[in-house]
């Protein structure tokens, strides 16, 4: 394991089937960043729970040593995984936010798409029906409006 301890392939994984039964109840709709931090907390006390009664193999190598006293950890040890699971939350609920985005705007497109008419389709011609007092407010408001997106007409004289 990456804290310097071992356990056997049979605590691996059930810590793994742990892990997807924590995730599975979250899979239905976007989460905000407190569900899936709640979430990431209550599965890493489980993880931890799961691998301090495990059956540990001979550590591999003795430097750096993940120690802690059975089933209570230390200070150490709580600071680092509630840093690890607040960063981890963060980065989830940023990704999953940008996905649940993604999938609505394809949504959005894919319907789009289906209810538009196709090429084949005639294209319905739609008339502005235009009353004369909506045609003298629309000449009011744009009186001085100047606008800069033609070339000028005339030459400027240079001096």
């Amino acid at each position: 394991m990456a804290g310097g301890g071992a356990v056997s392939e049979r605590a691996m994984a059930c810590g793994l089937a742990v892990a997807f039964l924590a995730a599975l109840p979250a899979t239905s709709r976007e989460r905000g960043l407190g569900a899936i931090m709640l979430l990431l907390g209550a599965a890493q006390v489980a993880l931890h729970l799961l691998f301090s009664t495990a059956p540990h193999l001979p550590p591999l190598a003795v430097t750096g040593a993940h120690e802690h006293s059975g089933l209570v950890p230390g200070i150490g040890m709580l600071l680092t995984h509630g840093w690890a699971a607040s960063l981890t939350a963060l980065w989830l609920s940023r990704g999953e936010a940008m996905l649940w985005a993604t999938l609505r705007r394809l949504a959005a497109r894919l319907v789009l798409l289906l209810t538009s008419p196709g090429p084949d389709c005639p294209a319905r011609v739609r008339r502005r029906v235009e009353s004369p007092a909506l045609a003298v407010l629309r000449s009011v408001l744009l009186r001085h409006v100047i606008s800069g997106r033609a070339p000028p007409t005339t030459s400027l004289p240079t001096g």
